[in-house]
């Protein structure tokens, strides 16, 4: 006789609105990001790998295998920032002139960081220059821990040649890069990258008012302290955390006895200072607690009337442990040129060296606020003449007749380019602007 099997169903997840009210809201805590090329291969190859350095660096909450085209613009991107939950687009890009440059920009109304990469290094450089590289792993799962140095000076005010408020937004911006640790819940285990920014306190750049980032990437390495290497490599953690190319366990057939192997005289054995961490190693103290034995009945029941049971106690190990950090890659130095409010685009807030007095500043924010006027009138026009044509289709159906209104749909169509055709303009505007002022410098 057939032997019946009971089959089992997976529990389906909690449908309704809590579930999507709390999935929207953890898609929209985690910030994402977009490292795009503008311009497509008119960059170079040299900038077309520092924007895969890019992405890999800012991994894991970034498109990795974003393909860009010649013919995509700005728009393209911005349109689906929305419906992906892109907040931040990091656009490089190649003036004219042969300065490399970089656009910070918050979606999606802004505001805009624009950067004047003056020198960088990728990835396959730094690991040419170090004796022994750190390969692949598991680092790029978790997103870097951000280090932010000397962003904000004592005495910064709104008068000054980089004034506060400056200071302040770049700090919002750069720290709305990656999600927020909380310290009392996040792992240490998660923590492998570091990622640095300083400020230049050089007294030329304060002088000319500048505003100079460097940039670093890092892996973290921990190891235990005052113990040989010969040692280290018997520790069950250790041989784990090693990489798989690597012999784990030493060859100990040709010796006779294991002392032979921690003591040899040739290698000044386990008392060599060489053999041990660096001084220059920061160390700290890492605590850990061992498991917990989990009583049967019958052991509860002895504990209960008095008898002695053997019971694991969590007991907490306190180890020192050397942090290292190795270099990854890319290395950035970037200067802030200007700030917009828009999206790449809008009212200049802040330029490096075009300063304006306040007669010519009064009259750009006059033209700014003619020109959002004429907007929101031409919007307002265009939404009337297509109701009111949708209204006088929906009157001759009820009537019965067919009124055709040829020219009445062209002048719709050529409303819709007009107005694509003037975001388009203001596009390529701002990337001819942004040449002349690298052009402007340049001289």
């Amino acid at each position: 006789m057939a032997r019946r099997t009971k089959r089992r169903v997976p529990p389906k997840p909690p449908s309704g609105p809590a579930n999507g009210k709390s999935s929207a809201s953890s898609i929209n805590k985690t910030p994402k990001s977009m490292v795009i090329r503008m311009g497509g291969s008119r960059v170079g190859s040299s900038v077309s790998q520092l924007v895969k350095d890019v992405r890999l660096m800012m991994e894991p909450d970034t498109a990795v295998r974003l393909k860009e085209r010649k013919s995509n613009r700005l728009r393209d991107y911005t349109v689906m920032a929305g419906p992906l939950g892109v907040t931040h687009l990091l656009l490089f890009s190649k003036s004219t002139t042969g300065n490399t440059n970089m656009r910070l920009a918050l979606t999606p109304r802004g505001p805009t960081l624009n950067f004047k990469v003056e020198s960088y290094s990728l990835c396959r450089d730094v690991e040419r220059a170090q004796k022994r590289p750190r390969g692949g792993g598991q680092d790029h799962k978790t997103p870097p821990l951000l280090v932010m140095n000397n962003f904000s000076t004592a005495n910064a005010d709104e008068n000054s040649k980089v004034p506060k408020r400056l200071e302040s937004l770049t700090t919002t911006i750069f720290q709305s890069l990656f999600p927020p640790i909380n310290p009392q819940a996040t792992p240490l285990s998660s923590i492998r990258r570091v990622m640095l920014l300083n400020r230049e306190p050089d007294s030329e750049s304060e002088e000319d008012g500048s505003y100079v980032l460097n940039l670093r990437h890092y892996a973290i390495t921990t190891r235990k302290t005052g113990i040989s290497k010969r040692i280290r490599r018997l520790d069950p953690k250790e041989v784990r955390n090693r990489e798989k190319h690597k012999s784990a366990v030493p060859d100990l057939g040709k010796l006779e006895d294991a002392a032979d192997y921690l003591l040899d005289p040739s290698a000044a054995g386990y008392t060599s200072a060489s053999e041990t961490e660096l001084d220059t190693d920061a160390e700290v103290e890492v605590t850990g607690t061992t498991t917990r034995k989990v009583l049967t009945k019958r052991e509860m029941q002895r504990m209960k009337s008095g008898e002695k049971v053997d019971k694991k106690t969590n007991t907490t190990e306190v180890e020192k442990r050397a942090v290292k950090l190795v270099e990854l890659g890319p290395r950035l130095r970037l200067r802030l040129i200007k700030v917009e409010e828009g999206l790449c685009e809008g009212r200049v807030m802040w330029h490096d060296y075009i300063h304006k007095s306040q007669q010519e500043v009064d009259s750009l924010d006059k033209s700014w606020d003619q020109k959002k006027k004429d907007k929101e009138e031409r919007k307002k026009l265009q939404k009337e003449n297509v109701e009111r044509k949708k209204q006088d289709k929906a009157k001759a159906r009820a009537e019965g007749k067919e009124i055709k209104d040829e020219e009445g749909e062209e002048d719709v169509e050529m409303d819709d380019e007009w107005l694509s055709d003037e975001s388009d303009d203001s596009e390529e505007g701002n990337m001819e602007g942004s040449d002349k002022d690298d052009e402007s410098m340049d001289e």
